[in-house]
């Protein structure tokens, strides 16, 4: 298996894998909003590829952090997407663990994230509440969906509600994979 930064012809093999992992296409317009938007990060958008097929992906983009008097980018991974015939083989935990040193290497301070934390602590990610990091999460996740990774650059006083960019906001309801 090989990690690389997705390729502009990658686009229809991700949505596939997206849409397929989520059972929604609700996901993989999501991902394609972020692509489109100015929080989008290039170099953090991972495809896993094996046997010239493209089998995973993840992206980090940016979100704020808003504490009352100060907005700071923050780094957001979402979404992490497995085609379900290749899930349970280590290729989600590869990618996790590649973004989240790619961002580190960029000196990004922190990596958030709405998840499983059985999944997700594993790569260090923690309640993001313990390090003042209010993360609004849907009604039906659990308080600790919301997570953190503190990274290198980590400073203790990045506090405050994760605000996330607009692309979020575009992709409200489940949609169907056809």
């Amino acid at each position: 298996m090989t990690i690389r930064i997705e390729q502009p012809d990658d686009r229809d093999a991700i949505q596939r894998v997206v849409a397929a992992a989520f059972q929604s296409n609700a996901e993989a317009r999501l991902v394609d909003l972020i692509r489109s938007s100015p929080e989008y990060i290039p170099e953090l958008a991972l495809v896993a590829e094996q046997d010239g097929e493209i089998v995973g992906h993840v992206m980090i983009s940016y979100a704020l952090l808003d504490d009352g008097a100060r907005r700071d980018r923050i780094a957001m991974l979402s979404p992490l997407a497995v085609a379900p015939a290749f899930q349970g083989r280590g290729i989600g935990s590869s990618l996790v663990d590649e973004v989240t040193a790619r961002a580190d290497d960029r000196g990004e301070p922190l990596v958030i994230l709405e998840g499983s934390p059985q999944y997700y602590s594993r790569f260090g990610f923690e309640h993001s509440v313990r390090h003042g990091i209010h993360i609004i999460l849907p009604s039906w996740a659990p308080p600790e969906a919301a997570q953190v990774k503190r990274l290198r650059n980590y400073d203790p006083k990045l506090r405050g509600t994760a605000v996330y960019p607009p692309a979020f906001d575009a992709v409200t309801e489940r949609e169907e994979v056809e």
